[in-house]
């Protein structure tokens, strides 16, 4: 126990959490407070304390991923809640400075965990995305929508919100008919079908997964809208080299997260280069309050190889470079962090599927991951941009009042 109580004792400061060692010794970190939930944690093995000792982040989940840490009351959604909730990035503390040498090594770690040449993005997207279509329908929405919703109101259901959500974008994007509309990642459909029945345009969708773009297809033709909706598996790097200046509008949903910094320079490049002169982008995309930071080491080696969150700063100045005008830019606070607690309930209820499906390890896993995410949007340092571009400055009404216009029509 001496080995947890210097990191604990620091850190739980409300909320309880009672630690059994694995010869039954106990210990109680904190105190109840108001919003705080209580824990109790097991180890079943002296392995899985001095992993979390010897690094934090992977070693909590890893031990967790093993058995190797138990939760005897409580979940792993309260436990790591538990945990940010006593530090939340936005707790008004003094703020101090990295060291050079801190952001040295930060910088190093996001670049090369983020390179994404051509080949290693079909790896990473594979990774992730081709594990099976399965999976995927028993936690996300009907519309199989991977990505955060759009709360309007607090009693709505996760397809009332995701529903929200796609005409919230629609709108932004001022589509008219006879435009001709660019999905980049356009996951399993929804989006791209969605777009083709609130107005008469033409879509194409790319996408990296095999598996998407399978059931992609498969749902336009369920829809009736095959002859306007189409599917392709193709790097954007590469569309952008076949087809210039061939779109009116770009919608990329849940896809920039994927990129990598080293590459910012080059999506918004090829971007711009697949737009018409008056063309419009809508970018939705996870980001990171304050500055640039990096990839945590769970993240990067189990859930997305080479991703990396960008700060609303690196985003707007890649942009910048190829001369791309944001003419709006909205900051989702809460919204993924009542997503994702919709998608771990989910996971929760069809746990017994699920093991059948992956295993007991993977499970666990797919928890934690839910739990850290949902704990960094509702604590930690994360939310989400929807960033409209603009290549002219007169290719949008003056003012904001269109947006709402179309939202309203849409959803009525």
């Amino acid at each position: 126990m001496s080995i947890l109580r210097p990191f604990l004792s620091r850190v739980i400061r409300q909320g309880r959490l009672i630690v059994v060692a694995p010869d039954g010794a106990r210990e109680e970190f904190g105190q109840p407070a108001p919003g705080f939930p209580d824990v109790t944690i097991r180890f079943t093995n002296r392995r899985g304390m001095r992993r979390i000792v010897l690094d934090p982040r992977i070693g909590a989940a890893e031990a967790f991923m093993d058995g190797e840490m138990e939760l005897v009351e409580g979940d792993i959604m309260d436990l790591v809640g538990l945990i940010r909730m006593n530090t939340p990035w936005d707790r008004g503390a003094t703020l101090k400075d990295k060291t050079w040498l801190g952001k040295r090594v930060e910088w190093v770690k996001t670049r090369i965990g983020s390179v994404n040449r051509q080949r290693q993005s079909r790896a990473n997207v594979k990774h992730h995305y081709d594990i099976g279509n399965d999976l995927y329908r028993l936690f996300l929405d009907d519309d199989m929508q991977y990505s955060c919703a759009y709360w309007s109101r607090p009693d709505m259901t996760l397809e009332e919100a995701q529903v929200a959500k796609k005409a919230h974008i629609a709108a932004k994007l001022a589509l008219k008919p006879g435009q001709r509309v660019l999905d980049i990642g356009c996951g399993w459909g929804g989006m791209a079908i969605t777009l083709a029945k609130l107005e008469q345009v033409e879509v194409l969708g790319i996408t990296l997964s095999e598996e998407q773009l399978a059931l992609a297809r498969e749902r336009a033709e369920a829809a009736g809208v095959a002859d306007r909706v189409k599917f392709e598996l193709i790097d954007y790097r590469d569309l952008a080299a076949r087809e210039p200046g061939r779109f009116d509008r770009i919608v990329s949903v849940g896809m920039f997260e994927h990129v990598g910094a080293p590459n910012f320079d080059t999506f918004f490049r090829a971007a711009a280069n697949l737009m018409t002169a008056d063309g419009v982008m809508l970018l939705h995309t996870i980001g990171r309050f304050g500055r640039p930071g990096s990839t945590d080491a769970f993240t990067r080696k189990y859930i997305f190889p080479g991703g990396y969150i960008p700060a609303l700063s690196e985003t707007v100045a890649a942009s910048e470079k190829s001369r791309l005008i944001v003419t709006d830019v909205e900051t989702l606070r809460l919204h993924y962090a009542l997503t994702l607690r919709q998608w771990y309930a989910r996971t929760l209820a069809h746990e017994a599927e699920i093991v059948a499906m992956m295993g007991d390890r993977f499970f666990r896993m797919w928890c934690f991951y839910l739990a850290g995410a949902t704990a960094a949007f509702e604590s930690g340092g994360m939310g989400n941009y929807q960033i409209q571009f603009a290549r002219s400055r007169h290719a949008l009404p003056l003012t904001r009042d269109y947006m709402g216009e179309a939202e309203r029509g849409y959803l009525g």
